[in-house]
């Protein structure tokens, strides 16, 4: 009997974010190696970051069927406006609720299972709704940890909206018949609010190995943004509020009062921080040492992470991004590019135990000027660092594996049954063994 998955995410392919790629990667797997799966996913026209529609796509009031890799492809309309603000985004993910769920009740037959993934809250309501609605087994990702995550980042103060959500957010936990979780970090948050300790899984985030050549030019890429011949320290993705990347312009103005040229900063993605970065670069007259490119389509970033020496990764210095495992450092790695790792907690030991980087404390410019002298001075070890990665992502963060885990717990979750898998982490790997599986004692929730 087939297998038939409805996917609700607000990002998709050919956006390039984490969440697109996650769920792009996952499903395209699903339907192309397993005859009978069939997924139907449910999201809004491209648009990220820029809150602008891709070329080829609009945003129509009734829902757009199109076909990609095998998979059914379902776009409703969503507020979208460029440079969105606080109201502006919640009305966005509240019409993609609304707009999601109509095309699910008219659209889309009565599935075998539905998945919902944050890190867009509403997303999540919409597919426990649409549970509730057909009676389907449901399966929620959990990307992030709404609504901590926006009261963190400044974008909203404690009050009833967000004790709403916090409410919200528990009859979520609680409704959904199994929980993802992208790191052990946010699985404990989620069974700190709810008892869900036989029906949760974490399945991290991972990469293609053979997405990425290592020995792939970056020549035309580096000439393209004036980099030169200098050490090129990266950070690419989503320019933002939460990811503090004035420690960039701080840190190339260090290098300026020493009178050393021989790095340069280069950023790349866009966000809603972008345009005060670049103000920033402006001001400080620091054009020719902090590069910026703007949002860059995905097909892009093998040739940025090529024109790179070594790339930073970085969040602000706040206790709850210490869950947080940013997927970049797996196509880092898979690049064989070292990391400048400026994120506390999990991934910064997966950084440090595969040997393919140094730690930086957040927001410590002093610390990045200090690192890259480091660097610079010893570019064999460099070399190093990242061979040491690729090496370490392909045995533990491969996307294959992690995609065939995903479609266990949704076909599992299909068929009514209440279960967790075993933690199959790198850290699991030297710890006791339950038949072919390492199992580990953070698996004491199974």
């Amino acid at each position: 009997m087939a297998l038939k998955v409805v996917f609700f995410t607000h990002y998709y392919t050919p956006e390039g974010n984490a969440p697109a790629s996650r769920t792009s990667e996952h499903v395209n797997r699903w339907v192309s190696d397993n005859t009978d799966v069939d997924v139907t996913v449910i999201t809004c026209a491209p648009n990220v970051p820029d809150g602008k529609v891709y070329p080829g796509y609009k945003n129509r009031l009734w829902p757009q069927r199109e076909v990609i890799d095998g998979v059914n492809v379902v776009r409703v309309w969503s507020f979208i406006r460029p440079n969105l603000g606080r109201v502006g985004l919640i009305v966005n993910y509240v019409s993609y609720l609304f707009s999601a769920l109509f095309a699910y009740l008219f659209m889309v037959r009565r599935p075998s299972v539905i998945v919902a993934t944050t890190p867009q809250f509403f997303c999540g309501v919409a597919g426990i709704l649409a549970g509730k609605l057909k009676r389907r087994p449901v399966v929620l990702e959990v990307r992030d940890i709404w609504p901590e995550s926006i009261v963190t980042v400044g974008a909203l103060r404690r009050g009833l909206l967000i004790r709403t959500l916090e409410r919200i957010e528990r009859w979520m936990y609680r409704s959904a018949d199994h929980v993802v979780t992208v790191g052990p970090g946010y699985r404990d948050n989620v069974l700190s609010k709810v008892d869900a300790h036989n029906r949760i899984s974490t399945v991290t985030n991972g990469v293609d190995p053979d997405q990425f050549d290592p020995n792939r030019n970056g020549g035309e890429f580096a000439d393209r943004y004036g980099l030169g011949d200098r050490f090129v320290c990266s950070y690419i993705g989503t320019v933002g509020r939460a990811h503090g990347l004035e420690i960039v312009v701080r840190a190339a103005e260090r290098f300026r009062k020493t009178n050393r040229d021989d790095v340069v900063f280069l950023v790349v993605g866009g966000g809603a921080t972008l345009e005060q970065l670049q103000q920033m670069i402006a001001e400080r007259d620091l054009g020719d040492l902090v590069k910026t490119t703007g949002r860059l389509d995905k097909s892009a970033m093998p040739d940025a992470l090529a024109a790179s020496d070594a790339c930073l990764v970085h969040l602000s210095k706040v206790d709850l991004f210490e869950h947080v495992i940013p997927s970049k450092i797996f196509e880092t790695m898979a690049m064989e590019r070292a990391i400048i790792m400026g994120v506390r907690g999990r991934a910064r030991d997966i950084v440090l135990d595969a040997g393919s980087g140094l730690s930086l404390e957040p927001e410590n410019d002093e610390q990045l000027f200090e690192i890259l002298k480091e660097m610079t001075a010893d570019p064999q070890k460099v070399d190093q660092m990242g061979r040491s990665g690729r090496e370490f992502v392909t045995e533990y963060f491969n996307r294959d594996r992690l995609a065939a885990d995903m479609l266990e717990i949704v076909r599992r979750t299909a068929a009514g049954e209440t279960f967790c898998l075993p933690d199959r982490t790198w850290e699991s790997a030297a710890s006791p063994t339950q038949g072919d599986v390492a199992v580990s004692s953070s698996d004491a929730h199974c």
